[in-house]
């Protein structure tokens, strides 16, 4: 074909057709979506940093860099599903909260954004000693979106733009580092734009698949594509790549729950905030939604999932799913003669929606109808979604370096559930630990790290690069040698380096010293 191209350019003018050069255009195009794109072109926008993916890990990432003092760009799906909480409403819990007040520490904004955006506020484990405390809180989901989005869009040298990113710019590297070298990317649509650093955040979009039963649904999740095109262009870069599966439960309609079968649990009195630059949320203790308990007993729940196990594609892959967040299908095969524990967690003032945190399952819709209705106060109840399960590819973490670069292709940095972690909390230490170092590339300035002793973030990166993901990590108090020492009210330690490089603003710097 490419020889075809030529043949014609250098044929005689007299002997094209109209439509010759048209048509030699398109097909040099078509070949460029198949093959890594070469930076030798001025043409296209020039940004610091270009981060890919407006989930909680690209936000953070997004944020630190623009913070860092680069121009940089933001490129999602969709400008209205930034911020999107794909599966629970909520933020924090045991070795999570720490990961929150850690990026805190380091100015993110995830923390802030859940001091205006929750419905309850509740520490974990406070029976045990402070440093395994867990901060939680339960999210309006549209209130988290819409304060997330208000701060984007209005965040100092960002530029947020939607297009599906499906290749990415290269060239060769130096004489002391001969390795192919990002500089940039080409989105969908064929638009190009440079950058210092790329920071890819693509979550579990990665060639995608939702399961239902065995029905089968390209997509990220509910309403999304999946990102196919930039996972091929990944392997064929030569990053390592594997694939996990995760799940979600049903949405159901609290109109027809029967709460005064379940026993209530409030949150906190008073209230306690994730950012050390609140003293309290926006929420007064009497103002808080309750949460809901409930349980299903294992033996009942046995039978439907064995009598559906050849109509749940999900669960009869062979692919790996969260040991720790595990799907009510897994639980009663492998815990069948125990009861399950579900919790009833609102959604929002304004929503009529409850999230079933426990009864994540991917069996055909009218088999979870039975399962529900086994519960105590949901005999009758309806649902707004069915749960499903998510197949996606992620790339071995043992590719990157401490700071997330990765060391096949230098100005490259990954972050979030693509390096094989699950939750909100994971993906957001990653991405701004990404957007700083990819800021400090652009800047030329030196990188950060955290490691293992100075908090939990430097525990999650140091497992990830170093033994990989055999399944979706997931961050435990039980992970961190030096849990004693690393309390969520001391976590502003892991700030030391950021403020030289210029990465926390002087009035956070100053709170969090009188802080600490």
């Amino acid at each position: 074909m490419l020889r075809h191209c030529v043949r014609e350019l250098h044929s005689p003018k007299k002997s094209w057709t109209r439509g010759t050069p048209v048509r030699v255009w398109y097909t040099l195009r078509t070949l460029r979506l198949f093959a890594s794109t070469s930076i030798s072109s001025p043409v296209g926008e020039h940004f610091d940093v270009i981060v890919i993916g407006g989930g909680h890990a690209g936000t953070e990432a997004a944020c630190a860099s623009s913070r860092m003092g680069c121009r940089t760009l933001l490129l999602t799906h969709k400008l209205e599903t930034i911020g999107e909480m794909s599966c629970n409403p909520s933020f924090g819990g045991i070795g999570k909260g720490h990961l929150m007040k850690e990026i805190d520490a380091l100015d993110g904004v995830c923390g802030r954004i859940c001091d205006v955006s929750g419905v309850q506020y509740k520490v974990l484990n406070r029976g045990k000693g402070p440093a395994v405390w867990g901060y939680r809180a339960q999210i309006d989901r549209k209130l988290y979106k819409q304060n997330l989005q208000k701060e984007i869009f209005s965040y100092p040298n960002l530029t947020v733009r939607a297009a599906a990113v499906d290749d990415l710019l290269t060239k060769p590297g130096s004489t002391d580092n001969p390795a192919t070298v990002c500089g940039g990317v080409v989105t969908s649509d064929g638009t190009t734009y440079h950058s210092k650093s790329v920071v890819l955040t693509a979550g579990t979009f990665l060639r995608a698949e939702i399961n239902i039963g065995l029905q089968i649904t390209p997509a990220g999740r509910i309403g999304d594509g999946p990102a196919v095109a930039l996972a091929e262009t990944i392997e064929r870069a030569g990053f390592a790549m594997g694939r996990l599966r995760t799940g979600t439960p049903p949405r159901l309609d609290k109109r027809t729950i029967d709460f005064t079968k379940t026993s209530v649990w409030p949150g906190d009195d008073p209230p306690l905030a994730f950012s050390f630059m609140n003293e309290r949320p926006w929420l007064k203790a009497e103002e808080q939604m309750p949460c809901h308990l409930s349980s299903i007993q294992g033996k009942e729940v046995v039978k439907i999932v064995k009598d559906t196990l050849h109509l749940n594609r999900h669960v009869k892959e062979e692919l790996t799913g969260p040991r720790f967040c595990p799907s009510l299908e897994s639980k009663s095969l492998r815990f069948g003669h125990l009861a399950h524990r579900i919790w009833l967690e609102p959604e929002g003032f304004d929503s009529d929606v409850i999230y079933p945190n426990g009864l994540s399952m991917t069996m055909p819709v009218e088999y979870q109808m039975k399962l529900l209705r086994l519960v105590p106060g949901l005999e009758n109840v309806e649902i707004f979604r069915s749960g499903y399960g998510v197949f996606y590819d992620f790339i071995d973490p043992r590719e990157l370096k401490p700071t997330l670069e990765t060391r096949r292709m230098p100005n490259l940095f990954f972050a979030g559930q693509i390096n094989g972690t699950t939750g909100y909390e994971e993906a957001a230490a990653q991405g701004i630990i990404a957007g700083i170092n990819g800021a400090a590339k652009a800047l030329s300035k030196p990188p950060i790290t955290i490691n293992r002793t100075e908090g939990y973030i430097g525990v999650l990166i140091d497992d990830l690069i170093t033994n990989g993901a055999s399944e979706p990590y997931r961050m435990f108090t039980a992970r961190a040698e030096y849990r004693l020492t690393l309390r969520p009210d001391n976590a502003g330690a892991v700030r030391k380096e950021l403020g030289e490089l210029g990465g926390l603003s002087e009035f956070s710097l100053l709170h969090l010293t009188i802080c600490l």
